[in-house]
């Protein structure tokens, strides 16, 4: 079976720590690894802009003996002929390489190409969704500088709304047990679904953050606590002020992603920004910030003389943990043999497309992407875009087989088949499409 790495859900706990071990060993040896891919080929697809990643992937696959063949401006090739990310990754996986590593802009575009692709799909970064090896990378500096992710109290700082490496990120981390600090730039928190996915995958709740410790780089925000370590009771121990933060192990800074802000937005012309001066709150003592670059001015140049600042290394550290990840799904390596179950998806098969997000790949490509839906509750019904993971915006749900439609906390919505659930926004769109209000 041909693995993907769409999401950094698509690799067990055990796989990503088999991922560190094997890292390890490459950046033991970098140049020792020449025939762990020789005669092989990956393939840079990417439609957006990219330095580091493309770069970092490319020396990847060459350090591991390998060839590499780069399409940087792709959306100036074949796609601004009209060609369909579907047909691009048919023709290049079906015999141009051996793996594809995939940019895009259009969110849910690498679970689309993973759709398609008969040769491994790596997601370099879909839109605002995910970048699940740049996570993989974050997860493997704090394996490297702190022995373990568990129990960490990791801060998230920036532009948490529209910076998919953060999502990714507070998935990772969720999932290995380690506590998160959201120190958004005002008006940039974390988006509703991601908090609501912590939530209801790993337990997460929500809790007011007293930061008055990280001084000046938190004194503007609202700040959150994200922890799977038992919230209700954390909560019975909090004060107005919320849950007050002690120490911090890392501090994760990001740029403000001013290339997916929608139109007419802008952050402040005062965006929040690590100084020196800042690196002497007690909390920080034992901190190593760090950043995904590229940085605009969110770091002050002089914190890159502290020893704590990894930021470089962490780029650097991109290399073996992506050698590591081609040599394992090119199956050049053991590793993967305990894939996490993915839930199963639906077409939808009446009315239109229910996805909100006007970025998702259902929306961008429509005349090549048949919406699909996961069910995320049945009582009361709610689903959630296959592509994108956003949720569906819906106000009735019908039953493709009685043509009759319900609120979506009706319990008779229970016994019907989720692949015969249908949305729509109003009764206007119920009527239009031939269904009619269930008998009571």
């Amino acid at each position: 079976m041909t693995r993907h790495l769409v999401s950094i859900d698509d690799l067990s706990l055990d796989e990503i720590r088999a991922l560190f071990h094997l890292a390890d060993r490459f950046a033991a040896d970098p140049r020792g690894q020449r025939d762990a891919a020789r005669g092989l080929i990956a393939a840079s697809l990417f439609y957006e802009p990219s330095t580091r990643t493309r770069l970092s992937f490319e020396s990847a696959m060459l350090r591991l003996g390998g060839g590499v063949l780069t399409a940087a401006e792709m959306s100036s090739s074949s796609a601004a002929k009209g060609e369909s990310l579907a047909d691009t990754v048919r023709v290049v996986g079906g015999g141009y390489a051996d793996v594809i590593v995939l940019r895009h802009s259009s969110e849910g575009a690498a679970r689309l190409a993973a759709d398609y692709s008969t040769v491994p799909v790596i997601n370099a970064g879909d839109g605002a969704h995910e970048h699940p090896t740049q996570t993989l990378c974050d997860l493997y500096n704090l394996h490297v500088e702190r022995g373990r992710i568990e129990g960490l109290e990791v801060v998230l700082a920036g532009d948490l709304k529209y910076s998919r490496t953060v999502h990714s990120f507070a998935y990772a981390l969720a999932r290995f047990g380690a506590n998160i600090v959201c120190v958004p730039q005002p008006g940039f928190e974390m988006p509703e679904y991601v908090l609501r996915r912590l939530r209801e995958e790993f337990g997460v709740e929500p809790l007011r953050a007293d930061t008055r410790r990280l001084g000046d780089l938190a004194g503007e925000t609202d700040a959150m606590y994200l922890t799977p370590q038992k919230p209700h009771q954390l909560s019975l121990f909090t004060d107005a002020r919320g849950w007050e933060l002690q120490r911090v192990d890392a501090l994760y800074m990001t740029r403000p992603q001013t290339e997916r802000f929608s139109s007419g937005e802008e952050a402040s012309e005062r965006y929040m920004r690590l100084e020196r001066r800042d690196m002497a709150a007690e909390s920080l003592r034992d901190a190593v910030v760090m950043h995904p670059l590229p940085r605009r001015d969110e770091i002050a140049s002089d914190v890159d003389e502290d020893p704590r600042s990894i930021y470089f290394k962490q780029a650097a550290r991109g290399v073996p943990i992506r050698m590591a990840l081609l040599a394992t799904l090119m199956e050049q390596a053991p590793g993967l043999d305990s894939p996490p179950v993915q839930p199963e998806s639906y077409p939808v098969a009446v009315g239109e497309n229910p996805c909100p997000n006007p970025n998702c790949i259902s929306r961008t490509e429509p005349r090549h992407v048949a919406p699909r839906f996961v069910v995320a509750s049945r009582q009361p019904v709610r689903a959630h875009c296959a592509y994108c993971s956003r949720e569906l915006v819906f106000r009735f749900v019908g039953c493709s087989t009685s043509r009759s439609y319900h609120a979506p906390e009706a319990g008779a919505l229970r016994k019907v088949r989720p692949d015969h659930l249908v949305f729509f926004e109003d009764e206007g769109a119920a009527g239009r499409h031939e269904f009619v209000p269930a008998s009571t």
